[in-house]
């Protein structure tokens, strides 16, 4: 037990869905007003947890009654925090959810990411890139890999999914406050700006000559992975450094974009170690 909760006081009722604090946070569910206010949502003790970890980045924590129950580790901690604790009913919980279970417990936070500047400059050694993602689950798994692996930053780049959506928050499982996150409309300027911090680009391109068991991995890198549907556009292949293929050993035409993205960034990972 913590002793501390965020239950309300006897005669006091939690926040509905109603509630101008609740109404408010309800349309952080939206893009534009993301972008408008510099702010998004966070469902789920993992994402929480991750956080309240992260310094200056969570504005308020809404909690249900049964979830207060469960997580009182988070409630301490985001009151030594100084991160307000509001109690809500569980229909204010479900207008705040985009799942069909809701956890119950959600916490506003400031966008993670960050100019391209801070993310990409000399020293990084692994850094993802997504051009034109479009799957929210897709970009958040990548992300939750790339976290995994040590990368130093992943980059949206092009029409690529917003990584504040709720499905991506979820899919990257607390992840998406771990790894620098930048994003950068302009792909050419993406990849230039990847060369300029000294890293390789290697595109993954299902019909590349040079395969992933053939890459040697002395420098440091960016991988770029491109839309679910169409890959990466001719004009990125050859921008890339290397375009590099994951070898089909059966039937399979092809792997998802998380598949193939945890392959190659585990492989470029794990070649340092294995030098050793």
């Amino acid at each position: 037990m913590t002793g501390y909760s965020a239950l309300p006081q006897p005669g006091a009722a939690p926040f509905t869905e109603r509630t101008p604090r609740v109404v408010a946070a309800r349309k952080l569910t939206r893009r534009a007003e993301r972008e408008k206010t510099g702010r998004f949502l966070a469902e789920g003790a993992n994402a929480v947890e991750a956080a309240l970890a992260h310094d200056g980045k969570v504005y308020e924590l809404f909690v249900t009654e049964r979830a207060a129950a469960q997580h009182e580790r988070l409630l301490a901690t985001a009151h030594e925090s100084g991160v307000p604790v509001s109690p809500i009913t569980d229909r204010a919980a479900d207008g705040l959810s985009e799942t069909v279970t809701p956890q119950g417990i959600v916490a506003v936070c400031a966008l993670v990411d960050r100019p391209q500047e801070t993310v990409l400059k000399p020293g990084a050694k692994l850094v993802v890139v997504l051009v034109d993602v479009a799957d929210p689950g897709n970009a958040g798994t990548v992300i939750r890999v790339a976290d995994a692996a040590g990368a130093d930053a992943v980059v949206l780049a092009g029409d690529s999914v917003d990584p504040h959506n709720g499905k991506c928050v979820r899919a990257a499982a607390g992840s998406l406050f771990h790894p620098a996150i930048t994003r950068i409309r302009d792909v050419d300027a993406a990849l230039k700006a990847c060369s300029a911090a000294g890293l390789r680009t290697f595109g993954a391109h299902g019909y590349a000559d040079t395969e992933l068991d053939q890459v040697t991995f002395d420098q440091p890198v960016a991988w770029v992975f491109g839309n679910e549907a169409h890959g990466l556009p001719q004009n990125v292949l050859d921008a890339v450094d290397l375009a590099v293929k994951i070898p089909m050993y059966g039937r399979a035409e092809s792997l998802n974009l998380a598949t193939a993205a945890a392959i190659c960034v585990y492989t470029n990972a794990m070649a340092p170690n294995r030098a050793r």
